[in-house]
């Protein structure tokens, strides 16, 4: 989960992975999404996001295609909403240890 954390934590990547949410794109697309970053920076974002996981990269011909690998995502959210799960419990047990303040009753 720490590599995919901090992958994430990168701006570029994180806008990386909602262009290839929905639809596969081409790098040269991705790229053009980015004016003033270099195609090699965007290559380079491109490689850490396939290794950690989060997107798949397909080649057609000459052209290589990305997209975000939904499973990965999933793991990643399930984590993440572990957090959420675990404070909310823990309230709703605090909550139910305390009486009911006076005149709330």
């Amino acid at each position: 989960m720490d590599t995919l954390l901090k992958t994430l934590a990168e701006p570029k990547r994180c806008e990386i992975v909602r262009l290839v949410w929905s639809e596969e794109k081409a790098a040269a697309d991705i790229a053009a999404h980015f004016p003033s970053v270099t195609r090699s920076a965007i290559s380079q974002h491109l490689g850490v996001l396939r290794r950690s996981g989060l997107i798949k990269e397909r080649r057609e011909g000459t052209r290589r295609l990305y997209s975000v690998d939904h499973q990965e995502v999933a793991r990643l959210r399930a984590f993440l909403d572990s957090f959420w799960t675990d404070g909310l419990e823990r309230l709703r047990d605090l909550a139910e240890s305390k009486e009911p303040m006076k005149g709330m009753t």
